[in-house]
């Protein structure tokens, strides 16, 4: 045999180009924004070999990957080859048993920054930190714990496909992290119900404390002459202006309605944005460049 016999023997095959597929955003460069999807991709990384990881994302950005489905164990997907029939792939990821869900639970209660952003639609940046301290991950660590498979002939396992659809799950969750959770076995109300319950029962107000700082609360009619005055500087009370971490992270809460044909970012979006530029030139009395943190108020 050849050279040039045993190249095309072996020449990898090409994809049925299709346009029904999940195309990516990303077109080069940096395949997702958020740190979590992007600590989702780096732990591919680890699995697959450069040649088939950039195949993958080859594939996922030429909208070869046709669905993803969210299943009990985890998801599965079709992606486009180059047969006819599209290739089935499937991921399972282990579920967190209850008992340590509840430990996760608890590390996240006590600093509620995790509450607050979590409420927002945020992931917060090191709720890592949390999930180690209840000695668990909330991101797949091991081959034993990210199980993938995949209809196709290739011999290797993660192939090509499944990295396609690694690189397509990564963009959803920049726009779902709480996505994340449901993979480890919990759902987005689930945690954050379990969080405002261990908030309820640990913040509870010291009557006697309050009763010695609070101030006097002086009757309406004793107010009336200086009501509309400025009071005390509020010297202790110090906030950051700043956008969050993810963009619209209310509309992405809530998902994109039935009854809208058009993507709610795109036809919302950029009158938040206009709100939000009005609200800081209110604030701070000129106009400023979105996106850019604020000085502190």
């Amino acid at each position: 045999m050849s050279r040039y016999d045993y190249y095309s023997y072996f020449k990898p095959s090409q994809p049925i180009e299709t346009d029904q597929g999940i195309k990516a955003k990303s077109k080069r460069g940096e395949f997702v924004k958020n740190w979590w999807a992007n600590r989702w991709i780096k732990s591919l990384e680890k699995l697959v070999d450069a040649g088939r990881l950039r195949r993958g994302r080859t594939y996922a950005r030429k909208g070869q990957v046709l669905s993803i489905e969210e299943t009990k164990a985890g998801l599965k997907a079709k992606v486009q080859g180059s047969r006819r029939t599209p290739y089935k792939v499937t991921i399972e990821i282990d579920h967190l048993s209850d008992a340590q869900w509840e430990r996760v639970i608890d590390a996240l209660a006590e600093q509620a920054i995790f509450s607050a952003q979590l409420l927002a639609g945020e992931m917060p940046d090191d709720i890592e930190d949390a999930f180690r301290a209840a000695g668990v991950s909330l991101f797949p660590e091991t081959e034993v714990e990210l199980i993938t498979e995949c209809s196709c002939p290739d011999w290797a396992n993660p192939c090509k496909h499944v990295a396609a659809v690694h690189y397509i799950l990564g963009e959803q969750f920049d726009e779902d992290p709480f996505m994340l959770f449901r993979l480890r076995g919990r759902t987005q109300d689930q945690i954050l119900a379990a969080l405002r319950t261990r908030r309820a029962d640990t913040v509870e107000p010291d009557e006697a404390l309050v009763e010695e700082t609070a101030e006097p609360v002086l009757p309406l009619a004793e107010m009336i002459d200086t009501f509309w005055e400025v009071g005390q500087p509020l010297t202790h009370f110090k906030t950051t202006i700043k956008p969050p971490v993810t963009e619209f992270p209310v509309l992405k809460r809530l998902g994109q309605p039935s009854f809208l044909a058009d993507d709610l970012l795109t036809t919302l979006g950029p009158t938040y944005h206009a709100i939000t530029e009005a609200a800081l030139t209110a604030a701070f009395g000129e106009e400023t460049e979105n996106g850019e943190e604020q000085p502190e108020a």
